[in-house]
């Protein structure tokens, strides 16, 4: 049952001429049409309301019986002649698409060619620094011999006779028609008589295509990096999609990399730990940095070298920060002089560091 005005779908008056519901029709159809609004899943389904709208509206007897109300225009089959037809209509329905999109009926519609993806590897100091590469990419392209037609040179598409151009058929279901892709030529509008020998009739073929592509300083693994117009052709002279390159970075024996931050281990002896020392640690891309660790540093502390990580890939801004992570390493052999000094050096100090772990431990006992 209708539920919605079909008035205020077009945005027009009940009283509305025949030319202002077309032109309101034309307004919307390009407005809502999906391919203009790929990003909105709800696109689809108020083009065919303005669809729908416009068939009863434009249509002088159909628009006489949704005025009268829900008997006349749901109470039965429809009336003789052309004029009362479901699919007169919906020929001057197609017709209109031909006006709005450039042509006559489903021939001209044209579509987005399909995205692409692609992995690269990259060495850890490519990505560190950026890098000029080429890749290449499975797309599909207009066969050269053909010019995409599908046809034999020589010979062109020809007007499907099922159809008669449109790309569906419709079937009358009482009072309504439901229309369906053509199955003579899948919804084309055309027809091949002689395919091209070259792409067996599709009009396409898949290649290899070899791409430039700038690989920004500071990528990370897993990054998608986007080429515009690069990927398969489109179809009926429809844009290109675009090539998406997926960045596979080699690991680095040293550095483990955590965003735009990189995390270096660097070992530090027990004298060090103790008494505080100047040390230096690696540096990505090369070189070192220096660092003071004061008295008394635990192993794991970790200190920050801002600006000392990967560059910003995306968006620019200062680079990320090297994380210096201590590993105190405690000799596994002593002479008898080191035993000698550092048994001095217990019994001078008399500590007890594991007190307070043990006394934690009886408390969870007890409670």
């Amino acid at each position: 049952m209708q539920t919605k005005d079909l008035y205020k779908v077009l945005g027009v008056g009940k009283g509305a001429s025949q030319g202002e519901v077309r032109r309101a029709y034309r307004k919307l159809a390009r407005e809502h049409h999906p391919d203009a609004n790929r990003d909105d899943p709800k696109a689809e389904e108020r083009f065919k309301e303005v669809q729908h709208a416009y068939e009863v509206l434009s249509n002088p007897e159909k628009r006489r019986e949704y005025d009268e109300g829900p008997r006349a225009y749901f109470g039965g089959a429809p009336r003789g002649g052309a004029e009362g037809r479901s699919d007169a209509n919906i020929s001057d329905l197609f017709g209109s698409f031909g006006d709005i999109f450039g042509g006559a009926g489903r021939e001209r519609t044209t579509t987005r060619g399909e995205d692409v993806t692609v992995s690269v590897n990259l060495r850890f100091k490519d990505a560190l620094e950026g890098i000029t590469t080429r890749v290449a990419a499975p797309v599909e392209e207009a066969c050269d011999k053909c010019r995409g037609t599908g046809a034999a040179p020589g010979t062109t598409r020809r007007m499907c006779p099922e159809c008669s151009g449109r790309g569906i058929r419709s079937r009358d279901q009482g009072f309504f028609a439901l229309s369906e892709p053509c199955g003579r030529c899948g919804g084309e509008g055309a027809i091949v008589e002689k395919p091209c020998a070259g792409c067996s009739g599709s009009g396409r073929l898949r290649r290899n295509k070899s791409v430039t592509v700038k690989i920004p300083a500071g990528a990370r693994d897993g990054m998608k990096i986007r080429v515009p117009g690069r990927g398969s052709a489109g179809k009926k002279s429809g844009p290109p999609g675009d090539l998406y390159v997926l960045t596979r970075v080699a690991e680095h024996p040293v550095f483990e990399r955590r965003g735009d931050d990189f995390l270096v281990d660097v070992p530090v002896s027990l004298v060090e730990a103790a008494l505080g020392a100047e040390i230096e640690a690696p540096r990505p891309g090369g070189g070192t940095v220096k660092l003071r660790l004061p008295a008394g540093t635990q192993d794991g502390k970790r200190f920050k070298v801002r600006g000392a990580g990967a560059p910003r890939a995306k968006g620019g801004g200062e680079p990320g920060n090297l994380v210096v992570r201590v590993r105190l390493v405690v000799p596994k052999k002593l002479n008898k002089r080191e035993k000698e000094i550092l048994e001095a050096l217990a019994e001078e100090r008399d500590e007890h560091v594991r007190e307070g772990l043990l006394r934690k431990a009886r408390e969870a006992e007890q409670r």
